[in-house]
């Protein structure tokens, strides 16, 4: 048994408010059970030195967990004078999900910035952050359709990601913090919404996992990106 009840394929309850914040192109407020996150999307008209000239547009991401997201409080990483290597980890690894489904020349030079902050944390926190991230992104990108800044839409694909794990030796969807912490295998699936993989994150915290296994957790993960992508188009319709 799930310490939620949970069965092994079931997701945790999934809301998403839009609007959240008055001045960001795009914004929302995910929450996937305990893990709530608030995603903006913010437009520049200008890219990184290095894209100059190039043609080509950047989506890039910051991550940061508020002091009592978690059950004590953290420091501000402001108040230390550097980022932790964990969220210097994550906001790159959001970035590039995130860059998966965006075709660059369409979008043109000009920079989309996705700052997601964890309100609340109870695992998933960066699946969480990806899935709510990209619907900051496409709010923010179809304020630029509307305005007739781009010609085609630079969105070429969903992107969700999901947790996957085997708690108690059986593979289970969407871990919470009370299984990711005592999970033998923990794995994270970022996908597009047509079925490729971007990126898959996995490791075994004691017994190695199998092929079979590791196929069992890919199967939960597709099931639950499904899920995903379906609240992703509710909350963008």
């Amino acid at each position: 048994m799930r310490p939620s009840g949970r069965q092994p394929d079931a997701m945790r309850e999934i809301t998403v408010e839009t609007g959240i914040t008055r001045h960001a192109e795009g914004s929302c407020l995910i929450r996937m059970g305990g893990t709530h996150v608030l995603c903006t999307a913010s437009l520049e008209e200008r890219v990184p030195p290095w894209l100059r000239n190039s043609g080509l547009g950047w989506v890039t991401a910051e991550y940061g967990m508020l002091p009592r997201a978690t059950h004590s409080r953290n420091r501000r990483e402001a108040t230390a004078g550097k980022q932790s290597g964990r969220t210097q980890e994550i906001q790159r690894l959001i970035g590039r999900s995130l860059r998966a489904g965006v075709d660059r020349v369409a979008l043109g030079e000009r920079q989309i910035t996705v700052d997601c902050d964890v309100i609340q944390a109870d695992g998933g926190t960066r699946c969480a952050s990806i899935t709510g991230g990209w619907i900051a992104l496409r709010l923010a990108v179809n304020k630029l359709m509307d305005a007739g800044d781009v010609k085609t839409d630079p969105l070429t694909d969903h992107i969700a990601a999901v947790s996957c794990g085997i708690y108690g030796g059986t593979p289970v969807l969407d871990l919470d913090y009370a299984e990711d912490s005592e999970a033998g295998t923990d794995a994270n699936f970022v996908m597009t919404g047509s079925g490729g993989l971007v990126e898959v994150q996995g490791s075994a915290e004691g017994a190695t996992f199998s092929r079979d296994q590791f196929n069992q957790l890919l199967d939960l993960a597709e099931a639950g990106r499904d899920v995903l992508v379906a609240a992703q188009k509710d909350a963008v319709a």
